[in-house]
């Protein structure tokens, strides 16, 4: 059923009609004519056609051409008082400034001649008649003209003067035809309006029964909203949050600049290891070097690294404290959950921590030097068994089905494994993360003397597959429009 103002539009088409003339036959504003003329195309009762056109008015210089005339009719008056003959020069000084402008247009349109310095009338310009650019110029003194309403001879007319500078000026007009469609006709005859809405007075008064209301079309295109939203970056690290605590973990934080200590040294990463060189740590020159923790910390550590603990060879190296001191942007959250064990934490925990991390990588479309990792772990009388479970049971809940475990190593946890899942639209296997048991060189330092299970991924990787973009810099361009279109969860 069609509303007030769409049934009073297709009744004012009578076939067909512009926009101003359906305004003033509805009695509408032209917002409103123009509203009613989208639904009535949305149904299929109305076309609309839109034309271009040009409005042809007279400009500052043609102004002053209407009212003294165009140069060289000027200097055909001159030429025609003088017997029809003249000299350039002579006729020069009567024209003064604009009679080079003069003498251009009189050859150009064959009204003189122009030969070893004498300008003589022709037949054309002796017989006084006005040239079709001059018949237009009168007519645009008397208003603005459409460009459509002009004759092929005008548009002729109108191509010289606009050559001449400010003579004429031209502005766009595009208009709006409305035509009815087959069945806008079949329903013109009986459109009738229905209530679009279901009142407070039509209840208290009973007057909305025998009244018609429209029915309310779902499909039917509404204005685009665009609240303020987090950036999707943002809702996946809170999403990834939200599973964590659901699934009783508690969240911690550690600091971004770390001592070598934390970062490697207690998670048994040896010193000589390539990840400690400049090409993927950045070190930091202000403050160059970080108090370590306790001494019985900081020794229990050296003996693990120098074989000196029960059990272990150890690196077979000798040990340096200086190494160890050095300050650094960590590069991976795994230094925040070793500072959580050796702090001596009520046993068992499951704790994780989301951050940022940094890495000297070259920025490409797969890497950047700066990301987020989430990590977490738990501590108690656990096995490898209890690690596959909990990494199937996240992943499940971000929404990867198809999981699966390979062998992989990490210096500071044995048994390790990387986690892949199955991508269905690319039919391959993808890695998202690593995990496994911290070796007894990594906790009995710290006096932890139970098993502590131990995982961590890349949330840029993950977000990046959520998102469906190929390019991890998409994450952190800002693009305002992309992140409008993104979903609200």
């Amino acid at each position: 059923m069609l509303s007030r103002n769409e049934a009073l539009v297709l009744r004012a088409v009578e076939g067909e009609a512009e926009i101003s003339e359906l305004v003033e036959r509805t009695g509408l504003s032209e917002n409103a004519v123009n509203r009613a003329v989208y639904w009535l195309v949305r149904k299929g009762l109305v076309r609309v056609q839109e034309e271009a056109d040009y409005l042809v008015e007279l400009g500052e210089e043609g102004r002053e051409y209407l009212e003294k005339g165009l140069p060289e009719r000027r200097a055909v008056e001159v030429l025609m008082e003088s017997g029809g003959r003249m000299g350039v020069e002579e006729l020069g000084r009567v024209l003064g400034r604009q009679a080079k402008i003069a003498l251009g247009w009189l050859a150009r349109k064959g009204l003189a001649r122009i030969s070893e310095g004498v300008v003589e009338l022709t037949e054309a310009g002796a017989s006084g008649e006005k040239t079709p650019d001059e018949v237009l110029l009168e007519r645009l003194g008397r208003g603005a003209v459409r460009v459509s309403a002009l004759t092929e001879e005008e548009r002729k007319a109108l191509e010289l003067l606009r050559r001449r500078g400010e003579v004429v000026v031209l502005r766009e007009l595009r208009s709006r035809r409305v035509m009815l469609t087959q069945e806008g006709r079949r329903q013109a005859a009986e459109a009738e309006a229905g209530e679009s809405q279901l009142t407070h007075e039509m209840l208290r008064t009973g007057s909305w029964r025998g009244k018609r209301f429209r029915a309310y079309d779902v499909t039917l295109p509404a204005p685009e909203v665009l609240p303020a939203k987090l950036h999707p970056l943002r809702r996946i690290m809170d999403e990834i949050r939200s599973i964590f605590l659901q699934m009783g973990f508690r969240e911690i934080e550690g600091p971004l600049v770390e001592s070598a200590f934390w970062n490697f040294d207690a998670l048994f990463v040896p010193q000589e290891h390539p990840a400690r060189e400049m090409q993927d740590t950045f070190y930091l020159a202000k403050p160059e070097r970080m108090e370590l923790p306790g001494e019985e910390v900081v020794e229990a550590v050296r003996r693990a690294h120098t074989g000196e603990l029960e059990g272990s060879r150890g690196w077979g190296r000798e040990w340096s404290r200086r190494e160890a001191e050095r300050a650094l942007l960590r590069t991976h959250t795994t230094s925040t959950t070793i500072r959580y064990l050796a702090s001596s934490p009520e046993l068992p925990a499951k704790v994780f921590c989301i951050g940022r991390v940094f890495r000297k990588e070259r920025i490409t479309y797969r890497h950047l030097p700066e990301f987020h990792q989430v990590e977490g772990i738990v501590a108690g009388e656990v096995g490898f068994a209890h690690l596959l479970g909990i990494l199937r049971e996240f992943y499940r809940r971000m929404g990867f089905e198809r999981l699966r475990f390979r062998p992989g190593y990490f210096p500071y946890t044995e048994p390790s494994l990387e986690v892949e899942v199955y991508l269905e639209d690319r039919g391959r296997w993808l890695e998202l993360g690593g995990a496994g048991i911290f070796r007894p060189e990594v906790t009995e330092p710290l006096g932890i003397r139970v098993p502590v299970l131990a995982w961590g991924l890349g949330v840029e990787r993950l977000a990046m597959l959520r998102l469906g973009i190929e390019d991890i810099r998409m994450l952190y361009m800002g693009e305002i429009p992309w992140i409008q279109s993104r979903e609200v969860r």
